[in-house]
């Protein structure tokens, strides 16, 4: 096997060597030698950070699609989303700063620019009767993201690790309104699972290639208290599955009562008019021969026609 391994195409090789090094291609790919355990893991990382980086570029798609599809973010935190937004972004150039590897922080790139459209997305789908004025608070939330950037840009690194430091508590207030908003509502709204399940299993790998790659207790600590809180999501998930159709038929049912209920009460009213109803038929009229029905006397004005 050595003899393929160690005479592979030179494109492979470069791929290779670019990914895990010199060292660690030419000990776990040419030698086999998977007793190379420092190599074998941070291979593992690598794949893992890749992955990651793929996924995170997909993740909140089907979210996005669930919100558009339904034309409602019911369900859905704006505070919640701003805050992950913000938590992202400064992990992302954190990590860029300190010239870590793309593969370490690349997700993070791509979920900002996915949760800066569904930030849009919430306040655009958002019921009329709960915000006076959708324009305005866009624009807001634009230039509050313009602003961000710029500021992330600029800073120096010594008040960047501590906005780095800042994402611990700001992944806990993301997830908490997200948290609290399902636990009122017993349901999760629009809350995509696959997006849940990927941040889970994203929180975990990230946990391995930070140790093995970065080393940054700070970096660790966010992903770490993401975990957590992601899963509390994951069983909130579990515990309300099935809800939302649930409400949805409630919905529609009451829609149509509603839809309804006018012709209703136009059926059961009376017209009114100068000429009284009509008396009610009675059969005791006509099954005796020696009563005979009396027509209620008018109240209007008596004509009288005189024949000559």
């Amino acid at each position: 096997m050595t003899a393929i391994t160690r005479n592979l195409p030179s494109f492979v090789r470069d791929i290779g060597v670019s990914i895990i090094g010199e060292g660690c291609y030419v000990s776990l790919v040419e030698d086999l030698n998977v007793a190379d355990v420092k190599c074998l893991k941070y291979a593992v990382s690598k794949g893992l950070g890749i992955g990651i980086v793929l996924g995170g570029s997909i993740m909140k798609v089907p979210q996005l699609l669930l919100i558009v599809n339904a034309g409602s973010a019911r369900g859905l935190s704006h505070t919640a989303y701003v805050l992950e937004t913000l938590s992202y972004a400064i992990t992302m150039v954190y990590s860029a700063r300190n010239n870590f590897p793309f593969s370490t922080y690349g997700e993070n790139l791509f979920l900002t620019l996915q949760n800066v459209i569904i930030t849009f997305l919430i306040i655009a789908y958002t019921p009329r009767r709960l915000t006076s004025n959708v324009t305005s608070k866009a624009a807001l939330t634009a230039v509050g993201a313009l602003a961000t950037a710029v500021v992330l840009y600029t800073v120096p690194s010594g008040p960047l690790a501590l906005l780095q430091l800042s994402t611990l508590p700001l992944s806990l207030f993301s997830k908490l309104p997200q948290i609290r908003q399902n636990h009122r509502a017993q349901s999760t709204g629009q809350l995509s699972v696959f997006a849940i399940a990927s941040q889970i299993a994203g929180c975990l790998a990230r946990l391995f290639t930070t140790a093995q790659e970065v080393g940054d207790p700070l970096v660790a600590s966010a992903f770490g208290l993401a975990l957590i809180l992601n899963l509390v999501l994951g069983v909130q998930l579990y515990q309300f599955w099935g809800q939302d159709d649930r409400d949805t038929r409630e919905a529609r049912l009451e829609e149509i009562r509603r839809e309804k209920e006018p012709v209703r009460v136009a059926l059961n009213e009376r017209p009114s008019s100068g000429r009284s109803s009509p008396a009610p038929y009675n059969s005791s009229w006509d099954a005796s021969p020696q009563r005979v029905a009396t027509p209620p006397p008018s109240t209007g004005r008596k004509w009288a026609r005189k024949v000559d």
